[in-house]
């Protein structure tokens, strides 16, 4: 697995062995970074269930300013460090701007930082319908201040969420149990 884009492209990115978490293939990465490149440059992110932190991270070689990894896996959140390291190298940056915090997604404190532009979800498939409910309801507050902020959320192909109060701008993948991403907006803001 590696950086998909951008400056630090083809970056190795280490994983955790085991079955603890389920990384966005390249090819995703690839199509959701054509879909945002106007928007990546400058950003802030908040990368949800970051896994590897391959979302973010393919987000800052493409120019992000910085953000924000929430993971609560404990080998997955060193793995998002060692990553940072390696990726902040390959741009010749520092990683003040990048937090890496080990918490659970549906109870970390959304606020504090930079309002995020972009949020990546890619939790566990099997809990997404019982966690959305609660993400987009905690999203919609946290992101009120910048209503123009997307979230970019992957889940299986035969998975449908209609979020109240947001609105799916494009859907890329599909197929029932292929990978696909959703982007939302909320829908008090134009597209």
């Amino acid at each position: 697995m590696r950086i998909s884009g951008g400056r630090a492209r083809g970056i190795p990115l280490a994983v955790p062995r085991g079955d603890a978490v389920r990384p966005a293939t390249d090819g995703m990465r690839q199509g959701v970074f054509s879909s945002l490149a106007a928007v990546v440059p400058g950003a802030h992110f908040l990368d949800l269930f970051a896994g590897s932190g391959a979302y973010g991270l393919d987000a800052l070689s493409r120019g992000a300013a910085g953000g924000v990894f929430v993971e609560k896996n404990a080998k997955a959140a060193a793995c998002v460090r060692q990553n940072i390291v390696a990726v902040c190298k390959s741009l010749g940056r520092e990683a003040a701007d990048l937090t890496v915090v080990q918490a659970d997604a549906l109870t970390v404190p959304l606020g504090g930082g930079p309002v995020p532009d972009l949020v990546f979800i890619d939790p566990p498939y099997e809990i997404i319908s019982e966690i959305a409910p609660v993400l987009f309801a905690r999203l919609a507050e946290a992101l009120a201040p910048k209503p123009e902020a997307l979230v970019v959320f992957e889940m299986p192909g035969e998975l449908q969420l209609a979020p109240p109060g947001w609105a799916c701008l494009k859907r890329l993948g599909q197929g029932a149990r292929q990978p696909t991403v959703v982007f939302f907006r909320a829908s008090r803001a134009s597209p």
